[in-house]
């Protein structure tokens, strides 16, 4: 785990928005601009997935990101590498320390499987992600959805490789925050999920910060 607390002074800040829980968030983040997700009320997951702003078949790349710094997990100092191999964005401050690159987003098909045949109805992470390629005027659209990042998730990884759900290491207040290397799209779906530890059971809403 890597802690690194922030320089910058959120009174300067060009852009501050709440996103509540459940809702997706779609916004155009300018190279050299800095974006912070602010978890507000703790144990909270943001399922986020980066495309090249100006070329969406660009986009953020789990595999490319694993294996360029050699870590399952992101945090302070790790590059965001694209499906092209290029440097997306830089995290720059972390308080959380960890965060997850293989849990994926929760969907009304894996609700099912993992929890109850009656879960397909739920709200999921899926369902967001396909609202705002709705909203996106043609930008992005089914095909475009691919592996996210899940900020302040905590999937731990067992020795025999299975992947299990666990309780945050997040608190009220942690954040990250991350620099753009070129323009990328941020797209975010403020998880709602009910069924596992990721939100404690009760999602909350997360706060956007942006500076130049």
């Amino acid at each position: 785990m890597t802690i690194m607390l922030s320089t910058l002074d959120p009174e300067r800040a060009v852009l501050a928005c709440e996103v509540l829980a459940g809702d997706p968030w779609l916004y155009r983040l300018e190279a050299g601009q800095t974006l912070r997700i602010l978890d507000v009320e703790g144990n909270q997951a943001v399922d986020t997935l980066f495309f090249n702003a100006d070329d969406p078949a660009e986009r953020y790349s789990a595999q490319d990101t694993i294996c360029a710094q050699g870590n399952l997990y992101v945090s302070a100092g790790t590059a965001l590498m694209s499906n092209e191999g290029r440097v997306m964005l830089t995290i720059t401050a972390d308080t959380c320390g960890r965060h997850d690159t293989l849990g994926g987003a929760c969907a009304a098909e894996s609700n099912q499987v993992r929890y109850a045949l009656d879960k397909w109805t739920m709200h999921s992470c899926r369902d967001s992600f396909l609202l705002a390629c709705a909203r996106s005027h043609g930008l992005l659209g089914k095909r475009d959805l691919a592996e996210n990042i899940n900020f302040f998730m905590n999937v731990p990884v067992t020795v025999e490789g299975r992947l299990t759900f666990e309780d945050g290491i997040s608190d009220a207040g942690k954040y990250v925050e991350m620099r753009a290397a070129m323009p990328v799209m941020v797209l975010v779906s403020n998880c709602p999920q009910l069924n596992n530890p990721c939100n404690a059971y009760n999602p909350t809403p997360v706060r956007m910060i942006i500076w130049d």
